[in-house]
């Protein structure tokens, strides 16, 4: 017998400023940047809560690849919020916003996913938040 479970969101990032693309997922996902492991020049890693997955922002000579949704109780806010730290609107489908982050990513602002978000999610302020 094994076990498993999801370990890491690993946000690969064909960028030249790995400190710099990390300063915007950790800004964006509300997330402190840990300091940096010597031996481990081309990783980030965002601390997360118990029991979530590992976030790691990676520096590759790929494509950028990965894809999540931010789940907000108000879209509008939420996408002007995230356009102000350098993302950019794509397409509005359905009901959420695909955008695209300074670092290539694409990802989607979607309604509450998983219930009601007071008490469980970040609270961002006013401009610049």
């Amino acid at each position: 017998m094994h076990r498993s479970r999801l370990s890491t969101f690993v946000i690969d990032c064909k960028v030249d400023d790995l400190d710099a693309a990390t300063e915007f997922w950790s800004r964006a996902l509300g997330r402190p940047v840990l300091p940096p492991e010597a031996d481990s020049p081309t990783y980030r890693e965002l601390r997360t809560q118990e029991g979530e997955a590992m976030l790691l922002v990676q520096k590759v000579s790929h494509p950028s690849r990965i894809h999540l949704d931010i789940e907000a109780d108000d879209l509008e806010a939420e996408v002007k919020r995230l356009e102000a730290l350098g993302a950019k609107r794509v397409e509005f489908i359905k009901r959420w916003w695909v955008m695209e982050a300074p670092t290539g990513h694409r990802f989607c602002v979607v309604r509450p996913q998983r219930g009601p978000l007071e008490g469980r999610a970040n609270e961002w302020g006013g401009e610049g938040a």
